[in-house]
């Protein structure tokens, strides 16, 4: 099943023709021109169609075309110890399928939904299920159908999502440490009153496992991104968490500075987002702050974050980070010596910056966004450094 002219209308015709003829071009080349594909991903309007992207996607995760001649095989659904829970998801999962499809196509899909996970984790014992992950493998089905969305999904979780995938949330916890030091680089003043809320991470959880698609209604903007994500390290969906939140900061500053109240707001994520303007700034951040500066702070995160491992397990068991945090204010009176102890070392950590970083955020505000030309080269090229580690190019 395909939805038709996704993204084709975000930009005008002449373009939209000229950059088509670009992307067959680059399909074309003799191998393919992967770089230049993930350049057009990038850049304003994606990949542009659906058909488009049944031939970019194989290319940005390095899957052979000739998978498709490959007979899936048949899924043992009795005895299996992830059956009950992705039934259970993809039933719920009505609302990701397009708006008056019949039912005996949905249902059709939804069993292909659940035989392509089975099929992943089958082949991948060491990966684990977790809930959210249907979301991302329904967008594949939708997109280019079950036999290359098999093969995409798999490479997709033993690379981008396998941090995801761990028996615990460790990795992700550490993932989700990236957001905070970007916001504050970026504005100082929304990273302090986040802090001062105690709000923590755990509204972006779902936007990070799922990629957006659990919280978005528009499956245009959901493609659109993924067109982007497939194109970047695999931490860029990081950084456009940090740029919605940077986006609303008028309402965050404005909101009372509460943990409840702003982990509520932050959680109800717009639907009339300006996405190109925020993927564009999104690259830009990622190449005025790459994961390497940030790695070392998101790792003290994780030091000092003694009780926010549990808020995470609770919140991807439970599917409720409102009730973790009611837990977490019930408890916050036995926590607070804990709390004025991880503030004072904050401060000397801060204390302890060079004045010189403090230089460069300014002058990182001053805004340095522009329209993904040289952005989104230095995002391709650190893209094609990291993933030859990862095999993802031939």
């Amino acid at each position: 099943m395909k939805t038709s002219g996704t993204g084709s209308s975000l930009i005008n015709d002449d373009r939209r023709q000229r950059k088509m003829a670009d992307i067959a071009q680059a399909l074309q080349a003799s191998p393919a021109d992967v770089a230049a594909l993930r350049r057009m991903a990038i850049s304003e309007g994606g990949l542009l169609t659906d058909e488009m992207r049944c031939q970019v996607w194989p290319r940005l995760l390095n899957v052979p075309p000739n998978i498709l001649e490959q007979e899936p095989e048949t899924v043992e659904r009795d005895n299996n110890k992830d059956y009950n829970q992705v039934l259970l998801d993809v039933q719920r999962s009505l609302r990701r399928f397009p708006p008056g499809m019949p039912d005996e196509q949905r249902e059709g899909l939804q069993e292909e939904l659940i035989d392509i996970i089975l099929r992943v984790l089958k082949r991948n014992p060491q990966l684990h299920y977790y809930q959210g992950y249907h979301d991302i493998v329904v967008t594949f089905l939708l997109v280019v159908g079950e036999r290359l969305a098999t093969a995409l999904v798999e490479k997709l979780s033993t690379h981008h999502l396998r941090d995801f995938m761990d028996p615990t949330m460790d990795n992700t916890k550490h993932i989700l440490n990236y957001l905070m030091p970007i916001i504050e680089r970026v504005k100082p003043e929304v990273h302090d009153f986040m802090q001062q809320a105690e709000v923590g991470t755990v509204f972006a959880l779902s936007w990070l496992i799922t990629w957006f698609g659990h919280v978005l209604a528009d499956f245009r903007h959901v493609v659109r991104l993924y067109d982007f994500f497939l194109a970047c390290h695999p931490l860029m969906p990081i950084y456009f968490a940090a740029v919605i939140v940077l986006h609303r900061e008028e309402e965050v500053l404005e909101c009372e500075c509460d943990m409840a109240m702003v982990h509520h707001l932050l959680s109800q994520i717009p639907q009339d987002l300006p996405y190109e303007t925020l993927i564009s700034r999104a690259g830009d951040l990622f190449v005025q702050f790459p994961p390497s500066e940030l790695a070392r702070e998101a790792a003290w995160r994780d030091c000092m974050a003694t009780t926010t491992f549990k808020d995470f397990d609770l919140a991807s068991t439970q599917q409720r980070p409102d009730s973790v945090l009611h837990h977490r204010r019930r408890r916050q009176l036995q926590q607070q010596q804990q709390q004025q102890q991880q503030r004072e070392v904050a401060e000397r950590s801060k204390v302890a910056r060079p004045s010189v970083t403090r230089r460069f955020v300014r002058l990182a505000v001053m805004g340095l966004t522009v329209a993904l030309g040289a952005a989104a080269l230095a995002v391709v090229n650190t893209a094609l450094e990291w993933a030859p580690k990862l095999d993802l190019f031939p």
